[in-house]
């Protein structure tokens, strides 16, 4: 059964990406985002490939390396967002646990800049280094059971809420969610290991699903990290067929 209210993971911050050196898949170009007074910069440089050779790779260092304020957005979708806008390829960065999910807010994925002789592809997860990830690949295991439950349950409340015409978009939607993961997280540095993008994407899918939901995503109602265990007092026997978690509150007979 689908739960009664959405389910909302913990929300992730924009601190926890200010100053580390992010890379696009963990492992191209860089991104780095610094607080000045109440506003937030990007030092950013694009990876790309060379227009006059694809087989040859090139970075574009945005506004000559300089750093380029960002507008905040809010959180339309339950995590912090910054746009910018006015650069030479606007972007739009989607905050994540541990990393930026960058978009496109042009005509399309690719930016070129003819005059540096690179075609530059800034959109997908950029965080750490791949290999930096292995070491958590336990934690991001446990934290994906949760997030995966709570889009699925989310989406299924969804479609309890929705009329009757709604739902097929609803289910469409979350294959298309699902394939989308698929092949943005694909070329992130040693994801097979580790599932960093997996578990980033789906936390931020879900925090969006309980917004749309219309949730208060600042209280969070279930921990995707793994908490530590408290010595659990001596379970008394299940009864056959009753979840021994709930034998307690079975309402008298």
């Amino acid at each position: 059964p689908a739960p009664a209210r959405p389910v909302v993971l913990k929300a992730p911050s924009e601190d926890g990406v200010i100053g580390p050196e992010l890379q696009l898949n963990g492992m191209s170009g860089t991104l780095k985002l610094e607080r000045a007074g109440t506003a937030v910069t990007a030092r950013i440089k694009l990876p790309g490939t060379k227009i006059s050779q694809p087989a040859e790779s090139c970075t574009v260092p945005l506004a000559n390396g300089n750093p380029i304020t960002l507008t905040s957005e809010g959180k339309p979708e339950g995590a912090p967002r910054f746009e910018a806008a006015g650069a030479e390829c606007p972007l739009r960065f989607d905050v994540v646990e541990g990393g930026i999910l960058v978009t496109s807010l042009g005509q399309g994925p690719i930016c070129t800049f003819s005059n540096a002789d690179c075609a530059t592809t800034p959109v997908g997860l950029w965080g750490p280094a791949g290999a930096s990830l292995i070491p958590r690949a336990g934690e991001f295991d446990t934290g994906r059971g949760v997030a995966d439950k709570a889009v699925r349950d989310n989406y299924k409340l969804m479609t309890q809420r929705a009329r009757r015409e709604d739902v097929r978009p609803i289910v469409s939607e979350q294959a298309a969610f699902s394939a989308d993961r698929e092949q943005l997280c694909r070329g992130y540095a040693r994801e097979g290991t580790h599932g960093f993008c997996h578990l980033r994407v789906t936390e931020n899918r879900a925090l969006a699903l309980a917004t749309r939901l219309g949730a208060n995503t600042a209280v969070p109602t279930a921990a995707a990290a793994p908490r530590r265990s408290r010595p659990r007092p001596a379970a008394e026997p299940a009864v056959d067929g009753v979840n021994p978690d709930t034998a307690g509150e079975m309402p008298p007979e």
